[in-house]
């Protein structure tokens, strides 16, 4: 039985519910993945997602920062959680549909603004982050699994607006790039949104600081649909919805979406 899923960096839940209800409404994904939503898990505006369908959610939240939610239309069960590089983040939650496909929601460390572990505390965070994922995922290989989130890394050259201008930029440095890659390999995941879409630049995320950011396009993908290979043939109609940057006090990113035949 198909059934879609979206994932979407909100930059806080409560402040964009609005366009979180009108992006259900609208499209009406099954499932729904947000990172960013900046809220301990009894303060999410869950009364409105379950009018508009969504009566089950998977969560993990905090004041202020980080945050990782799964809405679903279908049954979800809570299968936990880990704190990779013991960073005490709400970063990743995991939930188990009914047909046995375990989604993985994932909000990576941004990493600062100097790609310098030695320089940046935050840098050296975000490629331990990276490090544990790859152990967590070798030691342990996943099965009929999705991952999702933001992973804060544009992977690929036409992945980002400016290959050779990003090339020392955090999100597409190639010490970044090579520990994702890494952390791919380690769980045998396949990129399903390149796997559908393999050529052309493809962005979901485009700074708040452009004047007009469609006009200037300087978009980075840093938002991923992954799949484990026994799955990742089921998957298919890959789309980021880049008009959703454009909505009324919207977030950075844009939702990306797939459908898997299961």
């Amino acid at each position: 039985m198909p059934f879609s899923v979206a994932t979407w960096n909100i930059n806080s839940v409560r402040l964009r519910e609005p366009i979180v209800l009108k992006l259900l409404q609208e499209e009406g994904p099954d499932i729904l993945c947000l990172q960013e939503t900046k809220s301990p898990v009894e303060k999410i505006p869950t009364e409105g997602f379950a009018t508009a369908g969504y009566p089950y959610m998977v969560a993990r939240g905090q004041k202020g920062y980080n945050g990782v939610v799964i809405l679903s239309k279908q049954p979800i069960e809570d299968v936990g959680d880990r704190d990779f590089a013991s960073l005490g983040h709400t970063r990743h939650v995991a939930g188990r549909l009914e047909n046995g496909v375990v989604i993985h929601n994932f909000y990576v460390p941004a990493g600062g603004d100097v790609p310098d572990r030695e320089k940046n505390i935050k840098f050296g965070q975000k490629l331990d982050y990276l490090t544990e994922m790859r152990d967590w995922f070798h030691g342990d290989r996943p099965e009929k699994a999705i991952l999702v989130g933001d992973l804060n890394i544009a992977p690929r050259e036409d992945d980002v607006w400016s290959h050779k201008q990003l090339l020392k930029v955090v999100s597409h440095t190639p010490i970044e790039v090579e520990h994702l890659g890494d952390t791919q390999s380690a769980g045998g995941w396949v990129d399903v949104t390149r796997q559908d879409i393999p050529e052309g630049n493809l962005y979901s995320w485009w700074s708040y600081r452009a004047r007009d950011w469609s006009a200037a396009d300087k978009g980075r993908r840093l938002d991923h649909v992954w799949a484990t290979p026994d799955i990742s043939n089921a998957a298919h109609s890959s789309r980021i919805l880049r008009d959703v940057r454009g909505w009324e006090k919207p977030s950075d990113h844009a939702p990306v979406f797939a459908t898997f035949d299961l």
